[in-house]
């Protein structure tokens, strides 16, 4: 599957959405974007990203609690780092539907 930057662009953004409203966990949304979006392998990605395969498949798989320079090595080709989340899903909800400040 290849797609255009506008493609990748409303992929992530909707994935985005789908996480923090607890549709997906950080291990399934990292395998997704893996395979969907770079098509490539668990050993291929590691090497990419400077993990070890271990290390990316326990997060892909939500196993342990990986350290957040690490979720933000794997998590980088995406333009994605680690950060505040609300745990809310209502302030998530609220998040998606207010304006942009610059309008």
């Amino acid at each position: 599957m290849t797609l255009t930057a506008e493609q990748r662009q409303a992929l992530l953004v909707r994935l985005l959405a789908e996480y923090m409203l607890n549709q997906h966990t950080q291990g399934q949304l990292l395998q997704y974007l893996r395979k969907k979006v770079l098509n490539v392998n668990q050993t291929k990605y590691a090497s990419m990203t400077g993990v070890s395969r271990k290390t990316l498949s326990d997060i892909e798989l939500d196993k342990g609690k990986p350290v957040q320079s690490i979720v933000d090595k794997v998590f980088k080709p995406f333009g994605l780092k680690a950060g505040v989340v609300p745990i809310h899903t209502h302030v998530v909800r609220e998040l998606f539907t207010q304006n942009d400040p610059e309008d």
